[in-house]
């Protein structure tokens, strides 16, 4: 599934369906149901409910570097969908986010059970915004489920950055 998606503060977060192959359920029950959970938490201005704060997570030595990178360990401090049971990874001269790993610490439906994240994070004009987002869930009835989402940005807090085009043709 392509999808073009927008947010600003004054109309919030806006998607649109570009492309779409593969299976009609996962399509239906997980992937337009991710968009439509982002943007019902963008509506309900919940990302603070997600922040790497100590009223989200405890936060523990996650051992040696790996792949160059400092880690942490997070552990929620509740169980909610927007919460990661994991580890961060920080570079390690300034600590900016580059990678956050684990399992999300509740299942964001009914239909979707156990959900392994990997999230990584790069710094686009000056803004430290995600380049990718890998999972694999699994899904009532359908099994085991990966899921690969690219953010390919135009604009960042409005000024320009690139020239996205979809994937595949709109079908």
């Amino acid at each position: 599934m392509d999808a073009w998606t927008e947010y600003d503060h004054a109309t919030g977060f806006r998607f649109e369906i570009v492309g779409e192959g593969g299976s009609a359920y996962i399509r239906r029950r997980v992937l337009l149901a991710a968009l439509e959970g982002e943007q019902r938490m963008w509506a309900s201005r919940e990302p603070q409910r997600a922040s790497f704060t100590r009223d989200n997570y405890e936060f523990r030595d996650g051992g040696a570097p790996v792949e160059g990178l400092a880690t942490l360990g997070v552990k929620p401090r509740r169980r909610d969908v927007l919460l990661i049971d994991g580890s961060i990874f920080l570079e390690p001269d300034d600590g900016e986010l580059a990678r956050i790993e684990g399992q999300l610490s509740k299942a964001p439906s009914v239909w979707t059970r156990r959900v392994e994240i990997i999230r990584r994070y790069q710094r686009i004009n000056g803004v430290r915004v995600p380049t990718s987002t890998e999972s694999i869930a699994h899904v009532l009835i359908a099994g085991r489920s990966t899921f690969t989402m690219t953010y390919d940005y135009e604009t960042i807090n409005g000024q320009p950055v690139g020239t996205p085009q979809p994937s595949s043709p709109a079908r």
